[in-house]
């Protein structure tokens, strides 16, 4: 390293360093406790929540991703009862740590009246936001359900939400009420310090402190970063792009924040943006790079885990493409419904759509699509460390879905295509019992 050049990284130190701070270093070995969990979801910053319930929940996945099998009632009790989470939105709505709520406390004072047009539905509906957070005051934990609702069926979306839902989402977001339990998937709300103790303790920080606090947690779940993966990690609150290299610019001031070179690019990506780090980030870094392997075990991976959230990262990291592909129409997915990557020894070697079917206690497979690399013995595209053989990624995956089938309380599973074809009858021998 030249004098004033910036310190130099390969880009498997940072996929390396990636993996372990999302705790994909040792997939399905951990075991869930309070402590376990809560360290997960602050060095990922959040754990997505979603509706969806092809597999099962999105945060159930993401969580038996680290800790294999593992009992739900632990965690709805860690999360519901023990309050070492708590919901509300970082990426997407997630569960965040409850050390963290002072923080979360100055975004929920500054919820914008511009998002979802507040400001308008407000003007119109405060007689009924009053006798919402009346009725949870007096009669509380409540959920949509309590408040009747008078008229015609509605479509599904944020837009169609009867009146009363749109109350307390309101009072959710502003910090008002949280959310106190959930029943069958749904939200019951109670008033915000009933449900937190810390809530109306102290004086929330300011908005640059937060904003400075979002950067930095940002960066640590990542370990290094362009910003586009700072803009698109953590998504909420939304910040503007030139507030946010105003924050960057200070922590690099500060000298908080480096920024670092990766690999034999150029010192800028093609997109022409710069690497950062934290800069007590450096001998993390630096040790990341020289692990031989720095993931052992195999397992899958939900659509909405944080490992996913900035997809273009994911791909130049281990050159691995992926999409969301629910929300596509069917004749146009390239790959299925409900689409699991999987990762096996820090490669993610293919994908698979899964769903379970809870009746007849079935895990089907619809489909298993290797990544052609693998499958032909080559080495990973992007970081790589070793080639995974074909044997190995084989036995881990079928591994892993006899855990996944006993997770979600399948008895049997079903593989009914796999590509390329040549792999299926081995995938099928390994899948014997």
């Amino acid at each position: 390293m030249t004098a004033g050049s910036p310190p130099s990284f390969p880009l498997r130190g940072v996929a390396a360093l990636f993996l372990a701070r999302q705790h994909l270093d040792r997939p399905r070995a951990r075991r869930l406790t309070a402590r376990s969990l809560t360290q997960l979801v602050t060095d990922t910053a959040g754990l997505q929540i979603d509706s969806i319930n092809v597999v099962d929940r999105a945060h159930y996945l993401t969580l038996w991703s680290r800790f294999g099998h593992y009992d739900r009632r632990v965690l709805d009790r860690l999360v519901y009862q023990r309050r070492v989470l708590f919901e509300y939105w970082a990426h997407a709505a997630c569960l965040v740590p409850a050390e963290d709520f002072v923080w979360w406390r100055r975004a929920m004072l500054d919820y914008s009246l511009r998002a979802r047009g507040w400001g308008s539905w407000l003007q119109r509906n405060r007689p009924l936001l009053a006798e919402i957070e009346a009725a949870i005051a007096q009669g509380g934990p409540l959920g949509s359900g309590d408040f009747r609702h008078e008229g015609r069926g509605r479509a599904s979306g944020w837009w169609n939400w009867k009146p009363a839902t749109h109350a307390l989402d309101y009072l959710w977001m502003s910090g008002r009420a949280l959310i106190h339990s959930r029943v069958n998937f749904q939200k019951r709300f109670d008033l915000a310090e009933r449900v937190m103790a810390a809530a109306p303790a102290g004086d929330p920080p300011s908005a640059a402190e937060f904003r400075r606090w979002h950067l930095r947690r940002s960066l640590h779940a990542m370990g290094a970063a362009t910003f586009t993966d700072l803009r698109l990690y953590l998504t909420f609150p939304r910040i503007a792009a030139g507030e946010l290299r105003r924050v960057l610019s200070e922590l690099l001031d500060t000298g908080e924040v480096v920024e670092i070179a990766v690999g034999d690019q150029p010192r800028r990506s093609r997109a022409g943006a710069p690497w950062f780090a934290l800069s007590q980030d450096l001998p993390a870094l630096a040790a990341a790079a020289g692990r031989r392997v720095p993931s052992r075990g195999t397992t899958m991976l939900a659509p909405f885990d944080s490992f996913l959230w900035h997809r273009e990262r994911t791909e130049r990291l281990f050159g691995f493409s992926y999409r969301i592909e629910v929300y596509t129409p069917g004749p146009k997915r390239v790959y299925g419904y409900y689409v699991l990557p999987i990762l096996c020894n820090g490669q993610l070697i293919g994908r698979l759509d899964a769903k379970t079917h809870r009746r007849d206690r079935l895990l089907e497979i619809r489909r298993v699509h290797f990544e052609p690399w693998f499958a032909q013995g080559k080495p990973a595209p992007a970081a790589r460390w070793g080639a995974v053989t074909v044997d190995e990624g084989l036995g881990g995956v079928a591994d892993a879905l006899r855990e996944l089938a006993t997770f979600v309380g399948a008895e049997r599973i079903k593989v009914a295509r796999v590509t390329p074809a040549r792999l299926a009858s081995p995938l099928a021998r390994a899948l014997r019992p």
